[in-house]
């Protein structure tokens, strides 16, 4: 191994002279408690590393001991229901509230094993060798790493054995046998081969109305949750992680406060899963990288999560990777390279900021893996910019890359609205290849209704400031029943509780069912705008606040109950026809004023002034 002794140190950087050689991207020891870090720079004899601990207490002459390897973490069975920092350090077993330093991995924890190949066979790499039960009974497949392959000479037995002692052995082409064990390592920043990436065709279902109706995520998609403070980021992401439908849930805390951290690692272990009624850490890792920790820490956390997901995904599974937020992450990088004394870029970040988010959100993707499984990765980064403004770099280069923006608006917050998604300021790219998965859940009519509860959204915004000027009353009915209708979408579809036992998710068939309702409602009400109804009748009917209710009243085991609700709007919206055509019971022949014969006004709207003399 390659040594060297430092010169010079600033925070998490130091220089050091090479005894040795070393390498671009080496994970190297620093100090006697072995520090980890990473060769970042290499200038003649000289080697600048980034260091992921806490470099108190270091000095000129502190020796550095290269592992000739990249930094790299281990995958393995022990990875789901637990805690780890951001260098999948774990939190939850090392008997202290806080990381030692130099520490590396878990201890070795036994889990049973169960081989699925025989004497003889010859595997591939990412060939599934063997299946691991967890203490939960959860079965994970064991895979041949990616860069493994050759005739299986010894396999063990079903038994239980620790993560990382070897239960196959492989014959290579050229040189030793290879142990393999039920875990493995794998560099953080090379992504895992997969044979091909595939065309995504069926959405996320996250439960929440207003991305899965009207802004989509395709599985094995990206998208960006850019929102200034207090709009509900973390809030959000959380709801994603407890309701979306991935097999697995990767959470990273990046930069976030601690308080906030403390509540997911609080909240996370006493969640249920929905889908299997077991706790949901029992399919969940998290990831914590609080602001108080090593800010280099962060930088490699987001590598790190990620690897994890490709890891899950191998196994042919649907991962979700939450990454809260990727500007904290953005802003260790911008603190490092000004240690490195890097040229700054646009808003002080590193000219590279660019590239590094491209090969973050690039390793989200539907893939055929290597074993033939059909799996994904889709990834749902925040973005916290500075007073809100979306121009800032890191918000605008990472629309660059991904299919959907998420925008979260300020005042929908302060109006307690929930989820406070701005209709008009978010897309999904993706959203015309997901109308097929739709019509096969039954609602054929979803890219109409979705274009048109977004040209209603888009309308309302215009005209409420025109009447913030001339008053409402004084709009053409037409666009009174505009603002009416553009209500109705936000009130009965878009908001939606968070903390409601009912309506805290919402599946697939019930969004098409509500979706279908207020758009039959739409049409009613335009019929009856037509034949002479104004807005303010429609006010009145009783199906008015059932269809606004409807959220909290209907939930998923009683879907029958739209078809109710749409025959009740139905007889009521009749009625109001019938009322509309009645004859009246007196008419006079003349008006004592004038006025004989003059049409009367509903008892709502204001009649004409008369025109003035001259």
């Amino acid at each position: 191994m390659s040594h060297a002794r430092v010169r010079w140190i600033s925070g998490p950087v130091l220089r050091a002279a090479a005894q040795g050689p070393f390498s671009l991207r080496e994970a190297v020891h620093v100090g006697p408690q072995a520090l980890l870090g990473e060769v970042v720079r290499l200038a003649g004899d000289e080697i600048t590393v980034q260091v992921y601990e806490d470099t108190t207490g270091l000095g000129p002459g502190t020796e550095v001991r290269g592992t000739g390897q990249p930094l790299a973490i281990r995958l393995g069975p022990g990875l789901l229901g637990n805690i780890f920092d951001g260098l999948l350090r774990p939190l939850t077993a090392s008997g202290s509230v806080y990381v030692q330093p130099g520490a590396r991995t878990a201890a070795r924890t036994e889990y049973g094993f169960t081989p699925l190949v025989v004497l003889g066979q010859t595997l591939e790499p990412g060939t599934v060798f063997g299946e691991a039960t967890t203490d939960s009974g959860r079965k994970l497949r064991c895979l041949l790493p990616p860069d493994a392959d050759g005739e299986v000479i010894r396999i063990s037995a079903p038994g239980r054995y620790a993560d990382d002692a070897p239960v196959l052995e492989l014959r290579l082409p050229v040189g030793e046998p290879r142990p393999i064990a039920m875990s493995h390592v794998w560099p953080v920043r090379v992504p895992r081969p997969v044979r091909r990436r595939l065309a995504a065709t069926r959405p996320l279902v996250t439960g929440q109305r207003i991305l899965d109706s009207l802004f989509p995520l395709a599985q094995g998609g990206k998208a960006a949750i850019p929102g200034g403070f207090g709009t509900g980021k973390t809030v959000l992401l959380e709801t994603l992680a407890k309701g979306c439908d991935a097999d697995v849930i990767v959470y990273l805390g990046c930069g976030e406060r601690g308080n906030e951290m403390a509540g997911v690692l609080d909240e996370f272990p006493r969640l249920t899963d929905p889908r299997s009624a077991r706790p949901l850490m029992e399919r969940t890792v998290v990831i914590a990288n609080t602001s108080n920790m090593p800010v280099a820490a962060r930088e490699a956390s987001i590598y790190s999560a990620i690897t994890v997901a490709e890891y899950f995904r191998d196994q042919g599974l649907h991962v979700a990777l939450m990454a809260d937020s990727t500007s904290r992450w953005a802003e260790a990088l911008r603190e490092v390279s000004g240690r490195f004394g890097e040229l700054p870029g646009e808003g002080g970040y590193p000219a590279y900021l660019s590239s590094r988010l491209a090969e973050f959100y690039e390793r989200a993707a539907v893939v055929e893996t290597l074993g033939g499984e059909t799996g994904s990765v889709t990834v749902m980064g925040a973005i916290s910019p500075p007073s809100g403004d979306f121009s800032e770099p890191v918000t605008s280069h990472t629309k660059r890359y991904v299919r959907a923006f998420w925008a979260l608006d300020v005042k929908r917050a302060q109006a307690r609205f929930y989820p406070a998604i701005h209709p008009l300021q978010s897309y999904a790219e993706d959203a015309g290849a997901l109308a097929a998965w739709w019509r096969q859940q039954g609602n054929s009519r979803w890219p109409e209704l979705r274009r048109q509860f977004l040209t209603l959204l888009d309308d309302q915004a215009r005209l409420e400031r025109m009447a913030r000027i001339i008053g409402k009353d004084a709009l053409p009915v037409r666009q009174q029943l505009t603002l009416f209708c553009a209500e109705l979408v936000n009130e009965a579809f878009l908001r939606q509780s968070a903390l409601s036992t009912i309506d805290h998710r919402a599946g697939p068939e019930r969004q098409a069912a509500m979706m279908r309702t207020v758009g039959r409602f739409i049409e009613l009400a335009e019929q009856a705008v037509a034949a002479g109804t104004h807005p303010e009748r429609m006010s009145e009917l009783p199906c008015l606040r059932a269809v606004q209710r409807m959220g909290e009243d209907i939930d998923e085991e009683n879907l029958p109950r739209f078809a109710e609700l749409s025959a009740r709007m139905e007889h009521e919206f009749g009625q109001l026809s019938s009322q509309l055509s009645d004859p009246p019971s007196s008419q006079p022949d003349a008006d004592p004023g004038g006025q004989a014969g003059a049409a009367p006004t509903h008892p709502t709207e204001t009649p004409h002034a008369p025109p003035t003399a001259g």
